[in-house]
């Protein structure tokens, strides 16, 4: 046997699997409430519960206490975000794509210079990094320059990942060294309509592990773990590539979607090209990745309840659940107040369910791309923004929301195409699975080391939902 515990601490709950590469298994899980103020307490609280059902199959004290200990965290708030760009529609949102992909929540994105305002609402934002874009390789350079002035007057303190122009990236790090720490990245798009996500991400995970976790207090679980290596929702996706293309003798599942209803965000990533599916339709727009991670802040299904509601409309939900608005907004509300209890009456877990389905549906909408038609002389032309997902056959439940809940296929079937979606390109006829053992994060932390194990566990653990 060879033994790794992998460890997600959430902000509701830290989660812990215990898994043997070897065989390759999942051996067992639990999970304990998160504890904010010291997350080592309720990590070890998780531990020692894994720990009593491992020894009660026949593992070793000594062979558990020695094994590695591998982590991920959105716990206190995540990796909060902000994204400077120069063009809303071109570097602003390339810099938004790549902090999304590594696992960040962004705030807010800034397109053009910077102004005396949005100073202001940066510096009451507070994010733990920003990252600070503009101009393609030696295209514009004021742009970024005028930034980076700005961003250095502010003394946040705070790391900043410069990934614009190369041209004026060490002129831009000089205004900034004196207030923050900086970390230059290759340009998240070097040429107009050429994106390049991935080494940004790849610096923002390397600044969250080496300054984040201690400013957040998760290295007060550092004597438990061996370390905490990525946001939460980074791991996720990184999950996600794995399962899609494979790793060695294990073929992938290819094209695929995972939705993460939780209790204030609902996180989707998507695999795949996006290509159009549609004869004769045209793109148009910056290029989208092939991994795509966006997060929906005011659609969760417990600290969020008040807003999604809102986002649904209250007199919508009161005709689905035969409830007066009134109640409906009552409801929502007090499960903002005590996002840690669960339902237990059936009119709760109805209310529940409803809710799942109305943030799992309106999550996908915005994740997915859509079709106008336009009408030009010579025709009817269709044109295609974002990721065409049409052909997807396999979207992936995972979070408390679809796991605690009976009847989850009834909330995951609000990412397929309907009546009422039609110019969404959302999976038409998709399979859905169900994260049932809480590994999709998990499993990240294993996708580098060994990807065929993860896959293994992976892929024996999620249940299929018919």
């Amino acid at each position: 046997m060879r033994l790794i515990i992998l460890i997600d601490i959430g902000s509701t709950f830290t989660k812990v699997s215990a898994v043997d590469i070897s065989a390759p298994a999942l051996l067992a899980n639990t999970k304990a409430p998160t504890t904010p103020d010291d997350v080592s307490v309720g990590l070890d609280a998780a531990l020692s519960s894994l720990k009593e059902t491992l020894e009660a199959q026949g593992v070793s004290r000594t062979e558990i206490e020695n094994c590695r200990k591998l982590a991920c965290s959105s716990a206190a708030g995540g990796l909060r975000m902000v994204a400077v760009g120069l063009v809303a529609d071109l570097t602003a949102k390339a810099a938004k794509l790549a902090a999304l992909g590594a696992g960040a929540r962004v705030l807010k994105t800034y397109s053009f210079q910077l102004t005396d305002a949005d100073k202001a609402e940066i510096e009451e934002l507070q994010p733990d990094i920003i990252l600070l874009a503009g101009g393609t390789d030696g295209g514009n350079q004021s742009n970024i320059i005028h930034n980076a002035k700005v961003l250095g007057s502010m003394n946040l303190g705070i790391p900043v990942v410069i990934a614009g122009n190369r041209s004026v990236s060490r002129e831009a790090a000089s205004y900034l060294s004196k207030s923050c720490s900086t970390y230059i990245a290759d340009n998240v798009m070097p040429e107009i309509g050429k994106l390049q996500v991935e080494p940004a991400r790849n610096v923002i995970r390397q600044v969250f592990m080496e300054k984040i976790i201690y400013a957040k207090g998760l290295a007060k679980a550092s004597r438990l773990i061996e370390g905490i290596f990525m946001p939460t929702p980074a791991a996720v996706l990184r999950t996600g590539v794995l399962l899609s293309k494979g790793a060695g003798s294990v073929r992938g599942w290819g094209d695929l979607m995972i939705v993460d209803v939780g209790g204030a965000t609902t996180d989707v990533h998507s695999i795949g090209s996006g290509n159009p599916t549609k004869p004769g339709a045209v793109v148009r727009g910056l290029p989208e990745p092939f991994s795509k991670r966006t997060v929906e802040g005011d659609l969760g299904v417990r600290v969020s309840a008040v807003p999604l509601v809102e986002v649904i409309g209250p007199h919508v939900l009161g005709e689905r659940l035969n409830m007066e608005t009134t109640v409906v907004q009552q409801k929502a509300q007090k499960m903002a107040n005590n996002p840690e209890v669960l339902p237990e009456t059936s009119e709760g877990k109805r209310f529940d369910q409803a809710l799942g389905y109305y943030a799992a549906h309106i999550a996908v909408g915005r994740h997915v791309g859509h079709l106008k038609e336009i009408y030009t002389p010579s025709g009817v032309l269709w044109v295609q923004e974002g990721k065409d997902l049409s052909n997807v056959q396999t979207v992936i439940g995972t979070g408390g929301v679809f796991i605690s809940n009976s009847e989850p296929l009834a909330m995951l079937r609000g990412v397929s195409q309907d009546s009422t979606t039609p110019f969404e390109l959302r999976p038409e006829n998709p399979t859905y699975y169900l994260d049932r053992d809480y590994l999709m994060a998990p499993i990240g932390l294993l996708a580098e080391e060994y990807p065929e194990a993860a896959l293994s566990v992976l892929a024996n653990s999620l249940e299929v939902l018919s």
